[in-house]
């Protein structure tokens, strides 16, 4: 569209055309009007063919080009939505700022909203003595332990300000806190959406971008998927992808991710229900409207009786809902109800009972399994053989979430600005974008790094995919840092990586 990338066929026109002269005129006609075809096909090549295959071919490669870049962009939106989420742990928002200072919210470990505020941390505002005060104050009378700091404009200097702040509690209160760097890429699309209004009617839009941020460090899975996917900031030339076929990759991805994870039933909001397979929209709001009418669901079989959820929609969902304390501990676990009978048969031939689901004692469950063989088992059950695997797998660690064995997010505790950057230092960093080529890393200095393709490996790889995805914790080395176009460049050949 800017004109830069042109595509183009050379060949002999002349004998291209004569080809096309002598297929036409020759082998059709012959006789006087040889010579009307004759010039009539080298005219039709010249004008009309010889352009048509040119706009073909550029049309084949565009779409190449795209499903490409519409495969990035989804496996890196399935690297974001699936980074282990930090459990159990009181979080402090920051979302940067200038003119409209650094907003701040405090949930705790379910996601709830304990205390809001608006700090100006930037020097040139002349109060960074007093938002001190602030943040501390809210710090020790919430229980604070972990500090989310949106990436957007005034992101270093807030970076800067927490760490100043973190030290100054260690020194005072023997507190040690930590912080992370999150992306808050689309937080303002949520904050200002329809759906951010219902959820917090009585905190104003900048607010709700600081609880969007906390709570990304806590679940990015649950926050994310309020989040239009192509708003989250790991695509590659999203703008020029045919926007259907964008949109529904990007959908699929989170709806893949969210059935992979599981949902409780008891506290999923209605987005996340929404992209749980054989939920609508509509559906999800009637699921959350009778729990809060009903109370807390205690079995799957009462998603029957919510509006709008008939059997087919039941039996594509129902194994994606979770009930961790429901009192039948098939509840808990991604067993579908319609395998609940084999579930029982298999403990019962194996010696166990369902109380002993998730328990250690059930950990002997699979030297069970084998010793009976497999194939007796699975005629004795009526089923196959990688259902039977999912089930014994399922009983012995229910509900178990397949985020748990990914690497745990980098927190720090000090920050380092573009300046502190040598060449050959080897820092660790968390992979921000894998992208065609390369992979952009954050170190905490505010400027993410590009280690290039061809400096991932010592060994030749096609695409940085294939060795990088989103999330990925890596050592490299410094190669070179421009301050002034604000560039780094890094190098991951010959730096031994963590396991």
């Amino acid at each position: 569209r800017e004109g830069f990338l042109k595509i183009s066929i050379q060949v002999d026109a002349e004998r291209a055309g004569g080809i096309v002269a002598w297929m036409f005129a020759r082998k059709k006609t012959g006789g006087a009007s040889a010579q009307l075809v004759e010039e009539a096909a080298l005219d039709a090549y010249s004008r009309l063919i010889h352009p048509s295959l040119e706009n073909e071919l550029r049309g084949e490669l565009s779409d190449a080009a795209a499903e490409g870049a519409i495969h990035v962009f989804g496996d890196n939106l399935r690297q974001l939505l699936l980074q282990p989420p930090i459990r159990g742990k009181t979080v402090m928002g920051l979302d940067p700022g200038y003119r409209m200072g650094c907003k701040v919210a405090v949930v705790d470990p379910t996601g709830k909203v304990l205390d809001t505020n608006v700090v100006y941390p930037v020097p040139e505002f002349k109060r960074v003595d007093q938002a001190k005060k602030t943040i501390k104050a809210m710090v020790l009378k919430n229980g604070v332990e972990v500090m989310a700091i949106g990436n957007g404009t005034a992101g270093h200097e807030t970076e800067e300000f927490a760490a100043e702040v973190i030290r100054e509690l260690a020194e005072e209160k023997n507190l040690h806190l930590q912080y992370m760097v999150v992306s808050e890429a689309g937080a303002s699309v949520y904050s200002a959406s329809k759906l951010a209004a219902e959820e917090f009617p009585q905190y104003d839009v900048n607010l709700r971008s600081a609880v969007s941020i906390a709570r990304r460090l806590q679940d990015p899975l649950a926050e994310l998927v309020k989040i239009d996917p192509k708003a989250v900031g790991v695509g590659q030339y999203q703008h020029d992808m045919p926007q259907k076929r964008l949109n529904e990759t990007l959908d699929g991805v989170v709806e893949d991710c969210v059935n992979s994870v599981g949902v409780d039933l008891n506290t999923a909001s209605a987005p996340l229900l929404r992209r749980v397979a054989g939920v609508s929209a509509a559906t999800a709001k009637n699921i959350v409207a009778w729990r809060e009418e009903e109370g807390a669901f205690t079995s799957r079989a009462q998603l029957k009786k919510v509006k709008g959820l008939g059997p087919k929609a039941y039996e594509q969902c129902a194994g994606f809902l979770r009930l961790p304390e429901a009192k039948n501990r098939l509840d808990a676990t991604a067993v579908h109800p319609e395998s609940y009978a084999a579930a029982k048969a298999l403990l019962d031939a194996c010696g166990y009972t369902a109380a002993e689901i998730g328990t250690d004692r059930l950990a002997g469950l699979p030297s069970a399994v084998k010793a009976k063989g497999a194939g007796t088992l699975c005629a004795l059950l009526g089923v196959g053989e990688p259902t039977l695997n999912d089930i014994v797998a399922e009983l012995c660690k229910p509900g178990r979430d397949v985020r748990d064995s990914l690497p745990k997010p980098l927190l720090r505790s000090d920050v380092m600005g573009l300046d502190d950057l040598k060449p050959g230092m080897e820092l660790t960093g968390t992979v921000r974008n894998v992208i065609d080529f390369g992979a952009f890393v954050d170190l905490g200095v505010h400027q993410d790094g590009l280690v290039h393709v061809s400096q991932i490996s010592d060994k030749f790889i096609k695409h940085p995919r294939e060795l990088l995805k989103v999330g990925d914790i890596v050592r490299v080395k410094v190669l070179s840092v421009d301050t002034g176009k604000k560039r780094i460049a890094l190098t991951m050949k010959g730096v031994p990586q963590q396991n």
